[in-house]
Order: C-alpha cells, then sequence, then structure tokens
C-alpha cells in the first residue's frame, strides 16, 4: 500500500506494474490488500506512510511467518 501522486491510496501486489486498487484512505486500501491477499494464500503487507517509508508489516493468514513478531502491533 503506498500513497499515489495524486494523494490517493494504492493496493498493488509487488510483482505487479499496475495497483489492483485505488482508495481515497489508507485504511480503505489497507483492507482491500489484506482480503486481495487472503484470497491468494495470504502473504506479507507491507504499508508506506505519507513519505515513502515503509510503516508497517504485517503476514495476512494463511500465509507462513517463520519468524513472527512480537510485537503487539496486528
Amino acid at each position: 500500500v503506498f500513497k499515489t501522486e495524486d494523494g490517493r491510496w494504492a493496493n498493488k501486489r509487488n510483482d505487479a506494474d499496475k495497483a489492483s486498487s485505488v482508495h481515497d484512505t489508507q485504511r480503505d486500501a489497507i483492507e482491500a490488500a489484506k482480503q486481495n491477499l487472503a484470497n491468494q494464500g495470504g502473504g506479507e503487507l507491507t504499508v508506506q506512510g505519507r513519505h515513502g517509508k515503509f510503516v508497517s508489516k504485517d503476514t495476512v493468514p494463511p500465509g507462513n511467518d517463520p519468524n513472527p513478531p512480537k510485537d503487539t502491533e496486528h
């Protein structure tokens, strides 16, 4: 999930050329990304903040995280 040049939030797979969906809010883009990942068998969700820095990573089930985080973010 990242912020586009026009200020909207895009949901895009790392191996894709184009965004799967574009949303007005970061929250909506994250929810869409989680749903897409779950439908595709799970995986790693990374979120970029407004300034392009990665602010969050989460494994979406049924993805397998070999080193689950000890934090309480998710």
